[in-house]
């Protein structure tokens, strides 16, 4: 940031914490939903690969994190209005991540639930194109979350299918 002004580097911080907060914000929508996740998730039957309930709290954690970054890398190159797309491309998938665990921990419809996280990875694959054609870095950023999204979602899919129980 050399050559900028005062103002202008803490707007950027604002910035960056305002796309951090705003990914943090989804995790904790979804985490509302997830209350009583782990009694649930214990009872289901689970493939053997399944990780345990504490890990998917610092998973998601640092993928919000790393998500909030990429966003705030958008924004800063281009702002809200040259990168209008790609950044509500990636509020969609936010809003998409977060419906996640209310429909499956809190509905426990398994079928939708599996739906969207379906729609969910198109969605961090547009969002990840989108992100590539403003600052690569920001893409890069979002690969571990594509990764665990893809996990997520085979994961989805084998719990659906091992609790027919589950609607």
């Amino acid at each position: 940031m050399t050559g900028t002004t005062p103002a202008s580097r803490t707007a950027s911080w604002l910035g960056l914490v305002g796309w951090v907060v705003l990914s943090l914000a989804a995790g904790a929508v979804g985490a509302v939903a997830s209350v009583r996740a782990a009694d649930f998730y214990m009872r289901l039957q689970r493939p053997d690969w399944a990780p345990p309930p504490w890990l998917f709290g610092p998973v998601w954690t640092v993928l919000y994190v790393l998500m909030g970054v990429a966003a705030w890398l958008v924004w800063r190159e281009r702002g809200w209005a040259r990168a209008r797309s790609a950044l509500s491309l990636f509020v969609v998938q936010l809003a998409c991540n977060a419906a996640w665990t209310w429909l499956f921990f809190a509905w426990r419809r398994g079928e939708l639930a599996l739906a969207d996280i379906v729609l969910l990875a198109a969605l961090v694959v547009a969002t990840m194109v989108a992100f590539a054609r403003v600052r690569t870095l920001a893409a890069v950023l979002l690969v571990p979350y594509l990764l665990w999204v893809l996990f997520a979602t085979a994961l989805t899919a084998s719990i659906w299918q091992r609790n027919p129980g589950l609607p």
